[in-house]
Formats: C-alpha cells, sequence, structure tokens
C-alpha cells in the first residue's frame, strides 16, 4: 500500500467518450485521450524544481489540447496526465514507475527532475521498453547504459558550466595574463548531476593550466556554505563555482554578501529556479548562471511561437517566469506530440523509433537524438544577473549583454 502522502493526480483535458482501453504494445487510450505517466517531486528536496517540472508539462498538454490535440489515424486524441509524487527519492520514483506501468497501464512516460532520480527509473522504463522522454536528468552516465528507449531535450550535465571556465580564460588573456594563472574555487553536491558539472569544470581547467585551490563536496541537506566559503574569503581565488541546485544557488547568493566574500567571478545552476535574482537584490547582482534556454534566444515553433512568447504565457498561466527546467519540460511533451504524428500510431515500438529520428525545432531549441538518446542540437547559454535580471553573456552570438566583471562592479551599479 502506498501512504496518503501519495499525490495520484489525474490532470483530465479533454472528455472521453466510450472508455477502451489498449492492449499489447498499444498504448492506454480511453476514447479520445492518450495518457502518459509522470513521477515527480512535489515533495522533498527537489520540490522547486519538481513544481518547475510539472509546470512545464501541464503548460504543454493544455496547449496541445487546445490546438486540437494529437493526430493519428485520421482521429484527435487529447492528453492527460497521470502524476505522482516521487518524495524526491530515487527507490520511490523506481516503485511509481512500475505502478504507472503495470498497475495504470500508462506506455509513455515523462521525465521525472535530476539525474538520480531518473538514474533509478530508466532501468523500469527499459525492461518494459517504454519510451521515456526527460528533460531533466543531465547526467553523462544516464546516456553510457545502452538505453534504447531513454530521450532528453537537454544538454548533459558536464557542459552546464564549461562556458564559464572558458569564458574566465578569455577575461585573463584580455587583462594581459595567463589562463594558467586563474585559481578556482568549487564546491559541488555529492549527486550524478553535479559531479558529472565538476567532471567538465575540471576537465576545461585542465585544459587551460589553471590550478583547482578549493574542491568541497557539499552536504546532502544543504543549508549552510559558511565553511566552503571561509576557505574561499581566506584564498582569493579568481572564480568561485558552486553546483548545488535550487539551495546553493540561492547560498552562494546570500553567503558571499553576509560574509563578505569577494570573488570576481561566481558561476553556479540553478539561479533562474532559485529566483535569485528576483529574492535576493544586490546579493545577487554579479553571478553566472548556467542555463539550458533563455526567453531572449531567437528559437520559434508551431506551439508556442517564439521562446519570448513561450515565457509570456507561462508567466499568465502560472504567475512567475519560466526557468529553463519548465521549458525543457515542455519541450518534452512536444517531442511525444511530434513522434505520435509521424509514427501515425500508438504502438509503443513504432513510436519509440519515431523519437529516435526527431529533428525538431522548437521555442526550446533544435532537438535531435543521437545513438544514445542525448540532445546533440542545442547549446548552453550562461547568463549573468545585471540590474535585477538574467542577462545572456555567452556564447558570444547568444549573447545580449557584456560581462560585468569583476562581479563587484555588478553590484556597485546596482
Amino acid at each position: 500500500m502506498f501512504s496518503s502522502k501519495k499525490k495520484h493526480l489525474f490532470l483530465a483535458l479533454g472528455l472521453a467518450a466510450l472508455l477502451v482501453t489498449a492492449t499489447g504494445s498499444q498504448a492506454k487510450v480511453e476514447g479520445d485521450t492518450i495518457y502518459m505517466g509522470v513521477a515527480v517531486s512535489l515533495t522533498g528536496k527537489y520540490s522547486t524544481n519538481g513544481k518547475n517540472t510539472k509546470d512545464g508539462y501541464d503548460l504543454a498538454v493544455k496547449r496541445i489540447n487546445e490546438m486540437g490535440g494529437v493526430k493519428v489515424g485520421g482521429k484527435s486524441y487529447k492528453i492527460s496526465l497521470i502524476y505522482y509524487d516521487d518524495e524526491s527519492t530515487p527507490a520511490r520514483a523506481a516503485q511509481l514507475t512500475e505502478r504507472l506501468i503495470n498497475q495504470d497501464g500508462v506506455k509513455f512516460m515523462l521525465g521525472a527532475y535530476g539525474s538520480g532520480i531518473t538514474k533509478a527509473m530508466a532501468p523500469v522504463t527499459e525492461k518494459y521498453q517504454i519510451p521515456h522522454v526527460e528533460g531533466n536528468g543531465a547526467a553523462r552516465e544516464l546516456f553510457t547504459q545502452g538505453y534504447k528507449y531513454l530521450f532528453a531535450t537537454l544538454s548533459t550535465s558536464d557542459y552546464y558550466l564549461r562556458e564559464a571556465v572558458n569564458l574566465m580564460a578569455e577575461v585573463a588573456k584580455q587583462q594581459g595574463k595567463k589562463p594558467s594563472q586563474v585559481r578556482i574555487a568549487m564546491a559541488f553536491e555529492n549527486d550524478p548531476f553535479s559531479l558529472d558539472i565538476r567532471a567538465g569544470v575540471t576537465e576545461d581547467a585542465k585544459k587551460h593550466g589553471m590550478k583547482v585551490v578549493v574542491d568541497d563536496k557539499l552536504p546532502p541537506e544543504l543549508n549552510d556554505m559558511s565553511a566552503t566559503l571561509t576557505k574561499v574569503k581566506a584564498l582569493k581565488p579568481d572564480m568561485l563555482v558552486v553546483s548545488g541546485h535550487a539551495k546553493g544557488a540561492t547560498l552562494v547568493a546570500r553567503q558571499t554578501e553576509d560574509m563578505q566574500v569577494k570573488v570576481p567571478m561566481v558561476a553556479t545552476t540553478h539561479c533562474d529556479s532559485a529566483k535569485i535574482a528576483e529574492n535576493l537584490g544586490a546579493a545577487a547582482e554579479g553571478i553566472l548562471c548556467a542555463s539550458q534556454w533563455d526567453r531572449s534566444l531567437s528559437y520559434k515553433d508551431k506551439w508556442f511561437g517564439t521562446a519570448e512568447e513561450y515565457a509570456k504565457l507561462f508567466e499568465k498561466e502560472f504567475n512567475y517566469a519560466p526557468p529553463y527546467q519548465a521549458a525543457e519540460s515542455t519541450a518534452a511533451v512536444l517531442v511525444y506530440v511530434d513522434a505520435f504524428q509521424r509514427a501515425n500510431s500508438f504502438d509503443t515500438k513504432k513510436v519509440r523509433d519515431a523519437i529516435a529520428k526527431t529533428d525538431l525545432m522548437t521555442f526550446y531549441g533544435p532537438i535531435k537524438f543521437d545513438s544514445t538518446g542525448k540532445n546533440i542540437a542545442k547549446p548552453m547559454v550562461l547568463y549573468q544577473v545585471q540590474g535585477g535580471e538574467y542577462k545572456v553573456v555567452a556564447p558570444q552570438r547568444w549573447a545580449s549583454a557584456k560581462l560585468i566583471f569583476p562581479r563587484q562592479e555588478a553590484s556597485a551599479k546596482r
């Protein structure tokens, strides 16, 4: 039995006609509704990003259904999602995936939030040969296991903060220094996502000959970074790199301000979902943030229009600006819609093969999967908090503002 904490939420977004459940490899279709399953963190330490993920799915489903649904076999179908709360726990997510497949009859899965939870779910969907499209599990190891049914709309996590290291190397050259003179402090949560980011940062730091002077692991229940920041304050590195999900982004902004830790460049993940620009004022100024997506990018699709138009629709629906976790989740639903219609079928094998051949432009960016299920078409971007707003500063081709360096100049301008 599952506890009362389990939230089994049916989002019925279309009226079902005669109820007929498909059998065999066919998906669960009842009347004019195709059901998809989601185990996502509605409670627990990932609940903030879990809500972002859910909101992204819900907006996609609402939009698709408003536009007439999914056209398959000459008939239009609405999409409905069956949700369970994984409580931010990998083991629970795997259990719920089994339940969605075996008890609820779901034949198509959308992803959870987080690499650790996705890692627990992927063997289950692979065992049952259930297509599994996700936008929030970025760990490299997910795509080295030979999975044939797992696909990700996002860039893998080792690329999240590489751009910050390369940007630091460029700044050093502009200042007449060698990149090898740059000294880096790092602090990462001990989870697959953050450790992949560490791997990417250390690979590029080594490429430039940079010296790592602090290399800390953050505790799972992250409520304080003062131990790491005390070292940083004493050693005075040129750059501080942090990955601790939404809590880590909030803490690095707040505690560098409180402790008066002056670092010329600070780069982290999850700034937008943590809402550091909106909530922390001057403490957030100048911080660099890795992002899978930004509303200023010139991407466009037939469902939402431009990235900016998507953002405005999201804000109207949920009353907050969409972080990339929401956008990449919406994109996962669009991948399914495109694959259903190209396959002209709800047969799981045919849909899986159609997903594998995806070559799609969306408001979120281009989506094209390699043989491992990774999206190889979309680049990462890096933005900086400037004047209480997130401004894209790298790569140069996508930049909407110039980098403010050192970080303290951004705080002073505020």
